[in-house]
């Protein structure tokens, strides 16, 4: 699980392969260990978390059949060496799964209106930037590894959530407002704003939710070679480990 924050996705996978082993990735010591409590929390003993960058992972190649990333592909600075390291530790026959929020496709360029909305959301959630959901299905044709992508824009589903968001806390004010802080009750109005400008952004095609999937082809291909630097492969380390990883185990990676 590529991105897990706390690890909520990563204890969906657990729950729902019991046989599997998962792992959950983040860059936050303290999400890592307020993950592993949850699950340990709620009996899971077959999920574990570690600190690592998504960037630059650890893991041997071939080491998962399955990568899943939700919604963490909007904080990465580059987002072509997020998808080749993902590609890099899924096993040849494995699924690779991303969610992530986009921007609309170009052209047509964006006017100068919606580079400024753009820029509010990439600035109050410190994100570096956003792309198009067609932009990641090419970035993973260019692979040369990953094959049967498919790319959808799944803003209908996922668009009411934005505003519920706003309503829980309408709804139940309360552990905020007895905290009796201004600078937290000012942090707390500073979210439903952004929450809701993104709710628009969403509604008005500026943004997008993308749903990216694709298989890791079982062909042996050159796809980590100095060849591919221009599209920000991460991995030519870690080519040397590909021979060590024929009995890969039921594994699944989220950060």
């Amino acid at each position: 699980d590529v991105g897990c924050g706390i690890g909520g996705t990563s204890r969906i996978l657990a729950k729902q392969f019991p046989h599997a082993e998962v792992i959950g990735i983040t860059l936050s010591q303290d999400q890592a260990k307020r993950a592993q409590k949850l699950a340990e929390d709620q009996g899971l003993n077959n999920v574990r978390f570690e600190v690592m960058d998504a960037l630059n992972m650890t893991f041997p190649d071939n080491s998962f059949d399955l990568v899943w990333a939700c919604e963490s592909g909007e904080h990465m600075p580059d987002k072509a060496a997020y998808v080749n390291e993902m590609s890099r530790v899924l096993a040849p026959g494995g699924t690779l799964a991303v969610a992530t929020w986009c921007q609309r496709d170009t052209p047509p360029e964006f006017t100068q209106e919606e580079k400024d909305r753009l820029q509010y959301l990439y600035d109050e959630w410190s994100h570096p930037h956003f792309i198009s959901y067609e932009e990641y299905q090419r970035i993973m044709e260019k692979t040369g590894s990953l094959e049967q992508v498919v790319a959808e824009n799944w803003v209908e589903q996922t668009l009411p959530s934005w505003r519920h968001s706003n309503w829980v806390g309408v709804f139940d004010p309360w552990p905020v407002i007895f905290k009796f802080n201004p600078i937290i009750w000012y942090r707390v109005i500073r979210e439903i704003v952004c929450i809701e400008r993104f709710h628009r952004a969403m509604r008005d095609g500026l943004m997008t939710y993308g749903m990216i999937k694709a298989v890791k082809s079982k062909v042996k291909t050159l796809q980590y070679s100095s060849a591919n630097a221009s599209v920000g492969t991460t991995s030519n380390s870690n080519t040397s480990n590909t021979n060590n990883n024929n009995n890969t185990n039921a594994r699944a990676v989220e950060q």
